[in-house]
Formats: C-alpha cells, structure tokens, sequence
C-alpha cells in the first residue's frame, strides 16, 4: 500500500476522533504540531526511527511528553501511530487530515499567480468571484511571477485557468502564424 493511501485512513480515523471531540480546528493544528516537529527536530526523528529504542519506550516518551499539553485520545493516536511504525507518514497524516477536513467544510484551496503584488481589492475580488464561481470557499495561495506580465493564473487541484497576457499573446501569435 502507498503511504498517502494510509496516511488517508489514520488522517480518517484521526477525524473521526476529533469529531467526537467536537474539535476538529484543535485537532488539526495539534496533528500539525508533531508533523513540524518531526520534519524540523532531527533529535526527534532518529528517536522515532532507532530500531535500538523499542516501541514501548517511544510510546511511554511521546505519553510523557504529551500528557498534559494535549487530549488522552489524541496521545493515544500518536502511540498507535508509532505501534505501527507509521511515525515517518505523521507529514502526511497531517496534510491528509486537513484535506479531509476542507472537503467538510466545504473549502478549496487556490494557488494565484499575478504579475505583480497583489492589493486588499485584488485579494477580495479573486475570492469573491472564485467562491461564487465554485460554490465553495476558497483559500487562495498568492504568488507573483513577473514572467506572465498581467492577468492571473489560478490553479485548483488539476485545474488551471490561465487569464495571463502571457497566454495571450502566445494565442495571438500563432493564430496569426497559421494566417500566413
């Protein structure tokens, strides 16, 4: 099985928890939290992946260090996590559990390429018409790149739409090279 495929089903049952909890933004941002922690701290990392320290004694290190800082059932995820060796995928359960969690409530994320900085108006207006478009809210993702000299360029997921004046004149110049 690929790691996203399972990182999909403990990001399931990790919302499935904090649904029960009523939480899912804490649990989010906790699940978030070890994910930094393990992609940042390499003391961290090679803890969780030495064969030399054995599953119980990670589990009784991650109950410690957890116990008072988050939920009992959050902890005792993390400790099925690592029971299971999975602890290298808890990135991937992290980005997982927010897609799951945007599909919910009914988000979508946006990646936007101006030409430029873009301004409150701009900002404003990219989403307003995006969520009217869509049906959906919408999270956009800014980026400039100077390159496509105006207009924007939105991507959703596999979805673009090009609007650039980059595009457009590409358009424009071969229309006018097959004339000739």
């Amino acid at each position: 099985m690929r790691d996203s495929t399972i990182a999909r089903s403990y990001a399931e049952a990790l919302l499935s928890l904090a649904t029960k909890a009523k939480d899912l933004t804490g649990w989010g941002a906790m699940i978030s939290d070890v994910a930094d922690a393990i992609t940042r701290d390499q003391r961290l990392r090679l803890f969780l992946e030495s064969p030399r320290v054995s599953v119980d004694q990670k589990n009784e290190v991650i109950g410690k260090a957890f116990q008072d800082r988050m939920p009992r059932l959050f902890v005792r995820f993390l400790q099925a996590v690592v029971r299971h060796r999975r602890h290298a995928i808890i990135p991937e359960i992290a980005i997982q559990y927010h897609a799951l969690v945007d599909e919910i409530e009914g988000r979508v994320h946006a990646r936007v390429t101006v030409s430029r900085e873009p301004n409150a108006k701009l900002e404003k207006t990219v989403i307003d018409r995006l969520s009217k478009v869509l049906g959906k809210t919408v999270v956009p993702h800014f980026s400039v790149d100077e390159s496509i000299l105006g207009g924007t360029i939105i991507r959703i997921g596999d979805t673009v739409m090009d609007g650039s004046v980059r595009r457009k004149l590409a358009r424009l110049r071969q229309r006018m090279m097959q004339g000739t």
